[in-house]
């Protein structure tokens, strides 16, 4: 097993959430993809921390 995320180290607005819990209207903000939608820096370290947890933890 896995996961893929695209991300990117931009401040961009592509996905939902985080800790600066970006909503739809601020994706047109900073959307700067042609392609697949990427987390920004601060929502990928989230997720690094998130899915550390949850190996080092379980459920």
């Amino acid at each position: 097993g896995g996961v893929h995320f695209e991300l990117t180290g931009d401040n961009v607005t592509e996905c939902l959430g985080g800790a600066r819990d970006i909503s739809d209207t601020d994706l047109k903000s900073r959307y700067e993809t042609a392609c697949d939608p990427r987390l920004n820096n601060e929502q990928s370290l989230e997720l690094a921390f998130l899915i550390t947890d949850l190996l080092l933890n379980g459920r």
